[in-house]
């Protein structure tokens, strides 16, 4: 296990690094000036070239990145170029709304997504399996902006049952909560019941139905514990992208996170406060991904984690 986890935290840091590199020079060959930015439009060149100077904006993009990854060994993830403040501040501020939208998108995803996975494998190919693959895919497809303002109109305009938006209570969270969980749950949907069809097929569950137990008894104990395993990395990538921040959906219902937090820094060539969530995002997959390796031979001892 230990050699797996030094395996596994070798592997992550060679990702961060790679991931870390290739935003920074994306962002270092835009053609946007955060100086300017900054000085605003009136600004002399003069008084452009100081600030790009106190920033260490002129100098040459591998200094900038070493600078950057010295500081990031320290936990310091720079200092925001427009408010002036700690990025891991900025974050830090964000993250308690992230987390809980994060939670909560996922359970509804999870609910969603296994329930109709389920009844879809149990009833293949009837009208219900093929009504239940069509609304997945229907969810799967749906542009989140287009589908947040039908979900915003309908439950929050029309039938006044949560509020416009905005960072609250229960009611204030369950409304975007509800739209990830139901655009996301489509492909937890399909991967389940691909994965149920198969193991219904497998000899221990013929072996199960002849020693006479129940439908539901084989399902749960047998059948669902067996096909819930590719699910588990779908859920350490879904980690990742929604500490990424949810752009989209924190815009549309005012949602105080991470994602509107970048949002707002790439509207203002924010380059410090892009790179630091881009990181952040990064080591969320890492660590969703190395969590979802341990816990699948849990789930399923016949695993050997030696083979990964």
């Amino acid at each position: 296990m230990l050699a797996f986890i030094s395996r596994r935290i070798g592997y992550s840091l060679l990702i961060l690094l790679g991931v870390t590199f290739i935003t920074y020079l994306l962002l270092f060959m835009l053609p946007a000036d955060p100086a300017r930015q900054i000085a605003g439009r009136s600004a002399t060149p003069e008084v452009v070239a100081g600030i790009r100077m106190q920033l260490g904006l002129d100098l040459p993009f591998y200094q900038q990145y070493a600078n950057y990854l010295g500081n990031l060994v320290q936990g310091d993830l720079g200092r925001s170029y427009i408010q002036r403040s700690p990025v891991t501040e900025l974050i830090g501020a964000r993250l308690r709304p992230s987390l809980e939208l994060m939670a909560a998108g996922i359970g509804f995803e999870l609910l969603i997504g296994i329930s109709l996975g389920v009844i879809a494998a149990l009833r293949r190919d009837s009208w219900a399996d093929k009504a239940l693959m069509a609304l997945s895919f229907i969810g799967v497809s749906a542009p989140q902006f287009i589908a947040a303002m039908l979900f915003l109109y309908f439950f929050a305009v029309q039938l006044d049952w949560f509020p416009m938006g905005g960072y609250g209570g229960f009611k204030h969270l369950l409304l975007p909560a509800l739209t990830l969980g139901i655009l996301g749950s489509g492909w937890y949907s399909r991967m389940v019941r691909s994965s149920m069809i198969e193991v219904l097929h497998q000899d221990f569950i013929r072996t199960a139905r002849a020693k006479g137990l129940s439908r539901v008894r084989v399902v749960l104990r047998h059948v669902l514990p067996n096909a819930i395993v590719p699910v588990i990395p779908m859920i350490g990538i879904d980690i990742g992208i929604f500490m990424g921040g949810l752009v989209v959906v924190e815009s549309v219902f005012g949602w105080p996170g991470i994602g509107q937090l970048t949002w707002q820094a790439i509207q203002q060539v924010d380059i410090p406060v892009i790179v630091g969530v881009t990181t952040v995002s990064a080591v969320a997959i890492v660590l969703g991904n190395l969590v979802a390796d341990l816990v699948i031979p849990w789930v399923d001892p016949r695993i050997d984690i030696k083979k990964h």
